[in-house]
């Protein structure tokens, strides 16, 4: 506190900026001369059709890409019912892949034998 008292005392406390005399007298009439004059109120362009129309458009254009997108990712592949079907061997593939997702579920879920034969068996016992 000495520090900012003796600072205080060799400069003072009075505010150092200064504004002109007459500064916030013509200010405003100073300022509304400098800027340029406003377009007249009375001028209204109508919006054309298509301005109008546009979002709507729009809005449809998506809704319709996201119908086609989901179509196309649900669609699956019929096969006509007299033929074999080659997909046997990706529904195994798929089997072994499930399985190690349990596995690796199983060995991250930190139950030992007894509690995961347990728990196992009373999921049966619900149904």
């Amino acid at each position: 506190m000495k520090e900012e008292d003796k600072i205080r005392k060799e400069l003072g406390t009075e505010n150092p900026f200064r504004v002109p005399e007459g500064y916030f007298e013509g200010f405003t009439s100073d300022l509304m001369s400098r800027l340029p004059e406003k377009e007249k109120a009375g001028v209204y362009r109508v919006p054309t059709m298509w301005e109008k129309v546009r979002p709507w458009v729009y809005m449809a254009a998506m809704f319709v890409g996201a119908a086609l997108i989901i179509r196309v990712a649900s669609s699956r592949v019929e096969v006509p019912a007299g033929e074999q079907t080659p997909v046997v061997a990706e529904e195994v593939m798929d089997a072994e892949t499930e399985m190690e997702y349990i596995d690796v579920a199983i060995d991250n879920s930190m139950l030992d034998d007894y509690s995961l034969y347990v728990y196992l068996a009373d999921d049966g016992d619900e149904q």
